[in-house]
């Protein structure tokens, strides 16, 4: 399966705004694989969202699993996700597969439930913390037109420039 292409910023498409998944078919099955093996392209990627492939639908998906230390669901397929709790505020260092010369210091909540469907139309509910509740956050945000550079603590500051991808 090949990889989609990826937006990088500063693709104005990237600023849009995405609508519900409506239709939970084979079509939308053969999408999350096409997406899912996008991201496993990606240099150390944790989570990709629909839009940065170009498809503005509230679809993401989030694997930590690969990462040592952090407590992970595994692969999360989320759509149409929403945030219904969140406790503690946490800042560390993002990085992006739209954004792929930069990383940058966000503050994110530390604790987040989080509700969406699976890619079957199952109704899931997750509670995240740390990176993991990070990586959620940083995929939502693609579905309202948010990058991390959006968010960052300080422009100044908090950018730098990427230097080697693991």
């Amino acid at each position: 399966m090949m990889a989609l292409e990826i937006l990088t910023y500063p693709d104005p498409r990237l600023k849009q705004v995405s609508s519900p998944v409506e239709v939970f078919d084979q079509s939308l099955l053969a999408f999350v694989a096409e997406l899912a093996a996008t991201m496993g392209e990606g240099p150390g990627a944790v989570g990709i969202a629909a839009p940065q492939v170009g498809r503005f639908q509230r679809i993401v998906i989030v694997d930590c699993s690969a990462r040592r230390q952090v407590e992970s669901h595994g692969r999360m397929v989320l759509i149409n996700p929403e945030i219904s709790a969140w406790e503690g505020l946490d800042v560390g260092r993002e990085g992006c597969l739209s954004v792929p010369d930069y990383t940058g210091n966000v503050i994110r909540a530390a604790r987040i439930v989080v509700d969406a469907f699976d890619e079957h139309g199952a109704r899931q509910r997750y509670e995240c913390a740390g990176f993991e509740a990070r990586a959620v956050q940083h995929e939502i945000d693609h579905l309202d037109g948010l990058l991390f550079l959006d968010r960052l603590v300080s422009r100044r500051n908090d950018l730098f420039r990427r230097k080697v991808y693991k």
